[in-house]
């Protein structure tokens, strides 16, 4: 089922970001003992938190930006609701542990490929 969100309030929808794959010492670490992955993108954002006074307070992230989240934060979305067959979760923006910026080096290697 094809499907959009539109998150509400403060809450905003992160793509999970799959971390490669770790082997220590040729031993394959199987899915049920893995732990959560702790990044995503951020794909949609809800218009803002309304303060007492019913002022909006916008949201700090923006859609495009990679995040780190912490451990246990988010919702993940039923499986009947799945975005392009790829993980999701719903989350407050207070969930949000910081944005994820490349490095002014990293920043000078694309744009020099364009």
């Amino acid at each position: 089922m094809a499907v959009n969100v539109r998150p509400l309030h403060d809450y905003i929808l992160v793509k999970v970001v799959e971390e490669g794959e770790e082997v220590r010492g040729g031993i394959v670490i199987p899915d049920t003992a893995k732990e959560r992955p702790q990044q995503g993108e951020v794909v949609a954002v809800g218009p803002g938190k309304k303060t007492d006074d019913g002022k909006l307070v916008p949201l700090d992230v923006k859609v495009g930006d990679r995040i780190l989240f912490s451990k246990y934060g988010g919702s993940e979305l039923p499986r009947s609701l799945k975005i392009d067959s790829e993980e999701h979760l719903l989350m407050h923006e207070g969930d949000v542990l910081a944005v994820l910026e490349p490095s002014k080096a990293e920043s000078a290697k694309v744009g020099a490929k364009k």
